[in-house]
């Protein structure tokens, strides 16, 4: 069993094929979204999906910039929600951008990634332990060019718990190996 995975995730895992590997295919369950920008309005679409969770938001990230999507993760853990965020160790210290330092000031669980040579995952669970899982994925850097100055894309599936378990289960995998950010200590004024 993978530590902190519920034991209804953890038996769905098991009953799927290749299981511990979380291989589909798996049957229809739910639904999808899909969106493309700079066409579409994929920001808005995720920042929807995270004021609508109900217990908890994950998110594991290449790269986040986006004030939009930083400002709906702390409104989420002001509601009460669980908030974790995953990224990238690299992206996180060249990206003079990166609003880690913002979230984790704001209380919000943030772990970097080091063990591999790019952390390059973009997604984000919602309520993944429940009945109406939702898990966005895709090349969706949370960033305010991905939606308006890069070609990506962005899926959103809703209520697919095999898939939502999946994702649970590769997410705890990575936070387990992650590290807590440290802010950078503040430069001294002689």
């Amino acid at each position: 069993m993978i530590k902190g995975l519920p034991a209804w995730a953890a038996a769905a895992l098991i009953a799927l094929p290749g299981a511990g590997a979380a291989a589909g295919p798996w049957p229809a369950e739910g639904t999808v979204e899909v969106f493309f920008t700079p066409w579409d309005d994929a920001e808005g679409a995720l920042l929807r999906a995270v004021r609508q969770a109900r217990r908890s938001v994950r998110v594991q990230a290449y790269l986040l910039t986006s004030r939009n999507f930083a400002r709906a993760l702390t409104e989420a853990r002001a509601r009460g929600l669980a908030v974790q965020v995953l990224a990238d160790q690299e992206m996180a210290s060249r990206g003079e951008n990166s609003l880690l330092p913002q979230l984790h000031a704001e209380g919000i669980d943030v772990r970097l990634e080091v063990r591999y040579a790019a952390a390059h995952n973009k997604i984000v669970l919602i309520d993944a332990e429940g009945d109406d899982p939702v898990v966005v994925t895709g090349s969706y850097n949370y960033s305010y060019s991905a939606q308006a100055r890069n070609a990506e894309n962005l899926v959103l599936m809703r209520g697919a718990k095999p898939v939502a378990a999946a994702y649970l289960g590769n997410w705890l995998r990575h936070r387990d190996d992650a590290v807590p950010f440290a802010p950078a200590p503040e430069a001294r004024v002689p």
